[in-house]
Parts: C-alpha cells; structure tokens; sequence
C-alpha cells in the first residue's frame, strides 16, 4: 500500500487504531455450526500487524455492529484494548473513546468497509478501508489497502501507519 503524501502526514499522527470485524478482521463470513456456535476466521498477518503496532505504542481497538464470542476470544488473545461490540450507532462509541482517552479524532485511524462505517470513516482523522469495501467506503477512504478484508489487509494499513511514522526500520531492525 502506498499512501499519497496527505494519507502519510494523516498517519503520522496516528494514536490509535480502531476497525470493524466483519469484512475487515474477517472476511465477512460468518458461519454458524448445528448447536448456533459462531464461527470466524481471522487471518494470522492480521495478528502479526496489531502486535507490531501495539509494540510501537499504537492501541488498538474494535467496534462493530454484531456480538461474537470469537471476536471476544481474538480481542483478549491480541491484547485489544478497546472491544465495543453490539451497537450498529458506532459513533457514540467512537466520541466516548475520544473523550475518555484525551483524544482528538485526528489521532485516530479507523479501518471500515461498510456503510455503517461512514459516520466513523468521515470523522477519523485517517479513514482506512479494505479492497473489496463498499464502493461509498471506498470514496471516503484516504486509504484503499489492496488485500480485502480477512485476507491481510489490516497488516497491510498498519505497517503503512508504522512506515508513515518512521518506525518501519527499528521494528526490522528486531528480525537481523
């Protein structure tokens, strides 16, 4: 992903991270086995992503419309510090975090990929989407990964961020 010269000096204020699951953790599917158990698959590279930007002190957080058990499972697995789930009006949600944590809207970046994620995708100081987004999505976004949802796209906008904030080549500088 590359970002034009805005989407970089956007990203370079980036505090926080917050993103939708399904169609941006996931890849939108959602399976349900015979006894209802929800099922989801998160992509390990989306992992890999979170703890690299949570290693250079970007939070992370979710907030999405539906409620999973899996979701609450991969959350507390990646050390996500912020999980809101269960509210289609996502923000509300975003105002509160803002104001709880000192936060201006511009020090955050939130990743979407449809239309219930505009009124965020609008207020984030760095909107962020997926590559098989809405096409409403994909027209606000200052940043169109070019792997869909599920599939590494949340790595791909936050190593973007990381590499925006000059923190690329200490975190290579990990791996010799």
């Amino acid at each position: 992903m590359t970002l034009s010269p805005a989407a970089q000096a956007r990203a370079r204020r980036i505090r926080l991270v917050l993103m939708d699951v399904d169609g941006v953790m996931t890849d939108g599917t959602i399976l349900f086995l015979g006894d209802g158990t929800e099922v989801k698959g998160f992509h390990a590279q989306d992992g890999v992503g979170i703890r690299l930007a949570q290693r250079c002190g970007i939070e992370i957080g979710v907030v999405t419309g539906r409620r999973s058990k899996a979701v609450e499972q991969r959350c507390a697995e990646l050390d996500i510090s912020e999980l809101h789930q269960g509210s289609w009006q996502k923000l509300p949600i975003f105002e509160e975090i803002l104001a709880r944590r000192g936060l201006s809207a511009e020090d955050v970046c939130y990743i979407g990929d449809d239309l219930v994620d505009l009124p965020l995708l609008r207020r984030a100081g760095l909107a962020a989407t997926v590559a098989d987004a809405h096409p409403e999505v994909r027209a606000v976004a200052h940043a169109v990964a070019e792997l869909p949802g599920g599939r590494g796209a949340v790595r791909e906008i936050l190593e973007a961020i990381l590499k925006a904030q000059g923190r690329w080549d200490e975190l290579m500088a990990l791996y010799p």
